[in-house]
């Protein structure tokens, strides 16, 4: 537990580190705290803070920047949200894919970071579904899902199907299954097997397979914008092995989806502080992430990844605001 004066120091020290970057001094922290305390007491209360771990000493410099505890502090119990007037953004109702691409590319434009986006999850679940003839033993296969996205994959199968054939496989397919998850059809299609004509049934299983090979994939859609920012981020290009290893991060797209899935398991504006734990292993990322909703049920996550060096409390204003727009566009979109 620290007390008043130690918390107000901690205070200062973070929000003068954040502002210009530089390890911050005894003199600096005392005029800057309002408190008429000696350089020497100061002193004996930033060798406190270092030893709880919450500054560190950066090489030969007198001064102190805070660490990965020292500014989950800061933003747990003393940042105070200074609300910004914005020019007010817009995401227009969209088709989804458009939709997270451009929250992605407003986050970047507002944040001056990296945006990302994850796409929604999708309900496994077909609205339509059409067969194509392309040439012989070669079909597309165009699945429409209930919010109108749609999806298309080649599929070589073993017979060679006539059009009027495909129609009538995919006349039966959307009048009987269309509604339906895509295991629920599994199901009825296991016992329904026999009592299907050989090719509607054929259809049917490459159907399904591709079905459930495109809902599968778009759970791992994850919408990127802005790595070049960190270009222009003193903290990055000052040490290019930070910046490959950040590169690295929105190369490797797994890591990210891990990350953001952990963010959906809350509620409102999370903070993530590089260092910290496994989930943000850079000591020098952070992450500000939300969930946005459709008709009030949660279906991603967003977010601002940037130096742990940012204005948290101006990021917490962009990630929250944008979450609500996404949410509006997706849920109002006709």
């Amino acid at each position: 537990m620290l007390d008043e004066r130690a918390k107000l120091l901690l205070k200062t020290l973070v929000e003068r580190y954040i502002a210009e970057g530089q390890p911050v001094g005894s003199r600096t922290l005392s005029r800057a705290s309002g408190l008429e305390l000696s350089p020497a007491t100061i002193r004996n209360v930033m060798s406190d803070l270092e030893a709880l771990g919450l500054i560190a000493s950066p090489h030969t410099s007198a001064g102190r920047v805070p660490t990965a505890r020292g500014y989950r502090l800061f933003v747990d119990t003393m940042l105070t949200a200074q609300r910004e007037d914005f020019t007010a953004p817009s995401i227009a109702p969209d088709q989804p894919q458009k939709v997270i691409a451009n929250a992605a590319t407003l986050l970047s434009n507002l944040s001056q970071f990296v945006g990302v986006v994850m796409a929604p999850r999708r309900a496994s679940v077909f609205r339509q579904i059409e067969f194509l003839r392309l040439s012989e033993r070669r079909l597309l296969v165009i699945i429409v899902s209930p919010d109108g996205d749609v999806q298309n994959r080649v599929i070589f199968p073993e017979v060679d199907y006539s059009q009027s054939q495909l129609v009538e496989a995919s006349n039966y397919i959307n009048s009987h299954f269309a509604g339906l998850s895509i295991e629920q059809v599994r199901d009825r299609l296991q016992s329904e097997i026999e009592q299907l004509r050989g090719e509607i049934a054929a259809l049917m299983q490459a159907a399904v397979q591709v079905s459930s090979e495109v809902m599968t994939e778009a759970q791992d859609e994850v919408v990127i914008a802005g790595e070049r920012n960190l270009l222009s981020v003193t903290d990055f290009s000052s040490d290019m092995s930070h910046l490959r290893r950040a590169f690295d991060l929105f190369e490797q797209k797994a890591q990210l989806l891990r990350l953001l899935d952990v963010s959906s398991q809350a509620e409102g504006v999370r903070i993530f502080i590089g260092g910290e734990s496994q989930v943000v292993p850079f000591e020098d990322l952070s992450i500000v992430s939300a969930n946005y909703e459709v008709d009030g049920e949660v279906v991603g996550t967003l977010g601002v990844i940037g130096p742990t060096r940012m204005h948290y409390d101006r990021m917490i204003q962009i990630v929250d605001i944008t979450s609500r727009l996404v949410s509006n566009a997706l849920s109002h979109r006709k």
